[in-house]
């Protein structure tokens, strides 16, 4: 009796992983991206996903939003180096390295 008991817990907890899971990968998971912070603050991934207007990331959060230049970088600017890519005057612009023309005085 216990193990019949246990087996068909068992069976249940696995059947509703597989469901969840089929759930998950019926949104439209395309593939995963992995992005890694330009500060050394880590690594971060996430799925992505064809969208209305192209393609989107889901944040950790579960949030998914739009890609801008690309899937990787989205992720970066909004969960690893958020801080960083915020403001004027911002060290997280496109890309580290490019010039930046700043005429006001």
């Amino acid at each position: 009796m216990r193990l019949a008991m246990i087996t068909i817990l068992a069976l249940g907890l696995t059947t509703a992983a597989a469901s969840a899971q089929g759930r998950y990968h019926g949104q439209g998971v395309r593939g995963y991206v992995v992005a890694e912070s330009w500060y050394g603050k880590g690594t971060v991934s996430g799925p992505v996903r064809p969208g209305r207007h192209g393609w989107q990331v889901r944040l950790p959060g579960g949030s998914w939003i739009d890609c801008r230049r690309s899937c990787r970088e989205t992720l970066r600017q909004e969960t690893v180096d958020f801080w960083e890519s915020q403001g004027p005057q911002s060290k997280g612009g496109s890309s580290p390295g490019y010039f930046r023309f700043n005429f006001s005085r």
